[in-house]
């Protein structure tokens, strides 16, 4: 079966400088049924006011990537890495045996509003990476395109568990099927715009946790962009 995790029943945290909502548990969101699918453990869309953000902090163990929507994120780390990320890019980084980072709007008058995703490595320990890449975007934009891959393909950015994650960017009008494959579990994140499967409607940072069911396609009613994660 098809759970449809909706946008309004994501948690929500809300400070001073930061409004954050969470497709699964995480911070003080807790929700024994939302803890992760497979290797997919945090979705979490971040939007941080002019000038503040993230102070540097750790992890260890996971591969943590940050999709900028608009605004721009400094990006700096304890393995020498000092980098300043807009829209339309992506980086990874695998935290390995521990890594300390920190990810800061880097405008003093615009806010920042970007993805934080965490997936869990096959195995534990490592030498901490970072990676960086441009969303794969430019072919036809009602196809999904690979962004990163734990196998040793052509992604523009590499993980350490059994996924890949693909993206696209579909027109409205079209109809873009979801690719199922058997003993693998799907899970889609709609990050911008409307679409409607059978007979439900799909928005903005609702997620669709899919067994390995036939799907029918996603017909969008605007433009939009999501992300597709194809897991072990």
């Amino acid at each position: 079966m098809t759970l449809i995790h909706e946008n309004m029943s994501r948690g929500h945290t809300t400070t001073g400088w930061l409004d954050s909502f969470h497709t699964f548990s995480f911070g003080n969101f807790r929700d024994p049924s939302r803890m992760g699918y497979a290797a997919l453990r945090v979705i979490n869309e971040d939007r941080i006011i002019p000038g503040a953000g993230f102070a540097e902090h750790g992890h260890e163990d996971m591969d943590i990537l940050t999709l900028v929507l608009s605004g721009s994120l400094r990006h700096t780390d304890t393995i020498g890495n000092e980098i300043i990320l807009a829209p339309g890019e992506v980086q990874l980084m695998s935290a390995g045996s521990g890594i300390r980072h920190a990810e800061m709007n880097a405008s003093d008058t615009q806010p920042a509003h970007f993805l934080q995703i965490w997936l869990i490595p096959d195995a534990r320990g490592g030498t901490p990476a970072y990676q960086q890449a441009t969303l794969p975007l430019g072919g036809d934009a009602d196809s999904w395109a690979l962004l990163a891959s734990g196998a040793p393909e052509q992604a523009p950015l590499r993980l350490l568990s059994d996924t890949r994650i693909y993206i696209a960017a579909p027109q409205a009008g079209s109809t873009m099927m979801v690719p199922v494959s058997s003993g693998r579990r799907t899970f889609i994140h709609v990050v911008q715009g409307l679409a409607t499967l059978a007979s439900e409607r799909i928005s903005s940072g609702d997620g669709l946790q899919i067994g390995s069911e036939e799907m029918s396609g996603l017909t969008w009613l605007t433009d939009g962009q999501v992300l597709l994660f194809d897991m072990a």
